[in-house]
């Protein structure tokens, strides 16, 4: 109900020459849904008026839905680099396929998202189909980009697959998407243990 949702996927999916593997950083496709807190369902029924308001709550949900599913899409990859078990493994490379179906129908879905302005907040929904290549909603399959080193040919992969930090890049994600607004200290706290033992898991130790 207070999410602010990092968009910067969708411009990430269809650059051919940016990958934040590499550092870099790529615009938002939605930039308001990133500067403030929005809420992804009806509150109440005062959320069902005006009609643009309530459309605009449905496009905040499906680019949420797909910013979920395509950081699931990068963590999987991520974690998958340094796991010490083979069922945990397979786990994650089973799961794993699952999040990219669901990422891409997902995307396909916020593409349908009608160019509007909330009159209740000011949250401006642009038309992704005016600015070219970088923003264009039937790109649905990720576009050739750079991996590996910036010299080599472009190839269509999933992005970031970088395994340092994965853990704590995702959850960082969530909390400043908004999703545990309002959870206790003691949750925290044991996020924070199950980050740090993710991120020092390596092949062949504990």
């Amino acid at each position: 109900m207070q999410l602010t949702v990092n968009t910067s996927f969708w411009t990430r999916y269809r650059s051919d020459s940016l990958n934040p593997d590499f550092g870099d950083t790529l615009p938002q496709a939605v930039p308001g849904l990133a500067a403030g807190q929005f809420p992804a369902i009806p509150r109440s029924n005062a959320d069902l008026h005006p009609p643009r308001h309530l459309q605009a709550i449905a496009n905040t949900a499906g680019f949420h839905f797909a910013w979920i599913e395509q950081g699931g899409t990068s963590l999987y990859a991520s974690l998958a680099q340094r796991v010490t078990d083979n069922d945990v493994l397979r786990i994650l490379l089973s799961i794993g396929g699952t999040e990219i179906m669901h990422f891409q129908t997902w995307q396909d879905k916020a593409g349908n998202a009608p160019p509007l302005t909330d009159p209740t907040n000011g949250l401006v929904f642009p038309d992704l189909n005016a600015d070219g290549e970088l923003t264009q909603t039937n790109l649905i399959m990720p576009e050739p980009t750079i991996f590996l080193n910036r010299t080599f040919p472009i190839c269509s992969i999933i992005r970031p697959t970088q395994t340092d930090g994965a853990a704590a890049r995702a959850i960082n994600g969530f909390i400043a998407d908004g999703l545990f607004i309002g959870q206790p200290p003691a949750f925290f706290a044991l996020l924070s243990q199950l980050i740090e033992a993710a991120d020092h898991a390596r092949h062949g130790g504990r």
